[in-house]
């Protein structure tokens, strides 16, 4: 059984910080890539970032722009989100999530989800 628990996220203004955490469980956990989406209401989830089962790659949606950054810690079976020079754009549920497939930017070859932490970027 794999859990996925988010944490990290609040109120922030336009221009600011926030480093999202997810804390992972579960033997096969470290061993494959993982993910971030957000989703705002009535929205489709969309990708963000995800990162290689080794953590030497990863790869970002458009628009990130050079703001965000996923790092993994394999020990610990954690993933994390940087997010600098926020938008009220960013404003969204996060939710970190495994991959059964590659390091993907499709919502579908994830297998595991957590529960979600919101971010509000005020202007």
């Amino acid at each position: 059984q794999v859990q996925l628990v988010e944490s990290g996220g609040g109120l922030v203004q336009a221009g600011g910080s926030l480093r999202l955490s997810c804390v992972a469980s579960g033997d096969t956990v470290s061993t494959k890539p993982m993910g971030w989406f957000r989703q705002e209401p009535r929205k489709e989830r969309e990708f963000v970032a995800a990162i290689s089962r080794g953590g030497t790659t990863s790869y970002y949606a458009d628009f990130v722009r050079g703001r965000f950054t996923i790092s993994r810690d394999i020990a610990k079976n954690n993933i994390y989100l940087q997010m600098n020079s926020l938008e009220p754009e960013d404003t969204a549920v996060y939710y970190c999530a495994v991959s059964g497939q590659g390091p993907s930017s499709w919502y579908r070859d994830y297998e595991y989800w957590g529960q979600g932490t919101q971010v509000t970027v005020s202007s």
